[in-house]
């Protein structure tokens, strides 16, 4: 059985405009890439708490953008985008981020993975434009809950087939 690692991001604070956040998954690198990069994955994990995605659109490839919306259970909606500035299947992104709630909060997001013995480590480094930005988003636990989703998520695709005959 894999270990539960909710609740076990480092986030580091490397320089005034940046967040690293790092986290450990049970998961291979590979499928790690494709849940975190496909839209038929990404709306099961992406919101945090109880909130609900309700449009997911990513197209993954340099100059490819993405949209990503979810409403919180007060009914406020929160809309994600971007544009995709390199892509390095199955290891490295980075793209433009912009959370339209914070209209002053533009990044580039860097995602990097690296595996080690079947868990896969992924590193997402925010560079903020202004410390405005930096300051919405070190304010935060969404991130944090988004992860233990995404963690569950993968669990799921990985838990044998519980089909009987």
């Amino acid at each position: 059985m894999k270990q539960n690692r909710h609740g076990t991001s480092v986030v580091e604070f490397p320089s005034e405009l940046e967040i690293v956040t790092t986290r450990d998954f049970d998961a291979p690198l590979e499928l790690v890439f494709d849940v975190l990069t496909k839209a038929e994955h990404v709306r099961n994990w992406f919101a945090p708490f109880r909130d609900k995605v309700t449009e997911c659109s990513i197209d993954l490839r340099v100059g490819g953008d993405y949209h990503i919306v979810f409403v919180t259970s007060e009914g406020k909606e929160c809309s994600f985008r971007g544009t995709y500035l390199e892509i390095e299947p199955p290891t490295r992104t980075v793209a433009t981020w912009l959370f339209e709630g914070w209209p002053d909060a533009h990044a580039v997001e860097t995602v990097e993975l690296h595996e080690t013995d079947g868990v896969t480590t992924l590193t997402t480094t925010m560079a903020f434009r202004d410390l405005a930005g930096r300051a919405n988003m070190s304010a935060h636990d969404g991130p944090e809950d988004s992860y233990n989703k995404l963690e569950d998520y993968l669990m799921s695709l990985l838990a044998p087939s519980k089909a009987t005959s």
